[in-house]
């Protein structure tokens, strides 16, 4: 059974529709990415996923009991407050310290615990937030570009220690980026998002559709295979095989 199964949602705000049609489902374990432009919905979709938007048509069904996990795009903390990481992670309900310090450990922070969340580098506070989103343990992570303002190297470690999460609790992660070339390479299935679903399917799929060139180009910054894999439809198990070296970006 999927974690979540969203039917025919469309999802409008003050008249205007931002999403319509959209047919999509999770899995357990899976790692699914949703891409598009500014303005496409993708923020819109997680909204509705997790309950904070009421659909204008269609449904949202989740897994009874569901336990969704949420990391924020940003979260504004006042910069003068005295706030402990371990204080942080006590809000709204205290947790022993046992659970934080795993909490922690899981998502790669280990010894931030004592540190003013003031005090943290992006990827460390963002880090943070993980560790919180992780104290429920949730059967499906959500994050919503959630390694924004990260350098590469920052976004790359922070994407390997969601796959350790995977790996290590089950969890499903659903995931809106903008690196495309990181989110690639982790993602079992891929979603471009633009008003509607474009296209979907694995990375390689989605990176050489008609559809996502139109609105990205064909740069994947490299981190894919130097094939293009040409789906045919009508035969959806025949590909054709050529270099693409003259279609990459670097």
């Amino acid at each position: 059974m999927s974690l979540v199964e969203v039917r025919n949602l469309s999802v409008a705000y003050l008249g205007k529709t931002v999403l319509s049609g959209v047919n999509f489902s999770i899995d357990p374990g899976e790692i699914v990415t949703i891409v598009g432009p500014n303005g496409s919905g993708k923020s819109s979709l997680l909204k509705a996923i997790l309950g904070a938007v009421e659909p204008a048509t269609g449904q949202v069904m989740r897994a009874p009991g569901l336990k969704i996990g949420y990391v924020p795009q940003k979260l504004h903390i006042d910069q003068t407050l005295p706030l402990t990481v371990d204080r942080f992670l006590n809000l709204p309900k205290p947790v022993s310290k046992a659970e934080r310090d795993a909490a922690l450990d899981r998502a790669g922070a280990s010894d931030l615990g004592g540190r003013q969340m003031s005090a943290l580098s992006g990827g460390q506070f963002q880090r943070a937030l993980l560790a919180r989103a992780l104290l429920d343990k949730p059967q499906l992570l959500i994050l919503d570009e959630a390694t924004q303002g990260l350098d590469q190297p920052g976004s790359a470690a922070f994407y390997e220690e969601i796959e350790a999460v995977r790996r290590d609790t089950g969890a499903a992660i659903l995931m809106v980026s903008h690196e495309l070339h990181v989110v690639m390479a982790a993602s079992d299935r891929v979603i471009c998002l633009n008003g509607h679903i474009c296209c979907e399917g694995a990375p390689e799929h989605v990176a050489s559709a008609p559809e996502y060139r139109a609105l990205f180009g064909t740069g994947t910054r490299g981190t894919l295979a130097l094939y293009r894999h040409e789906h045919d439809h009508a035969h959806d198990h025949a590909h054709h095989h050529d270099h693409a070296h003259d279609h990459e970006h670097h």
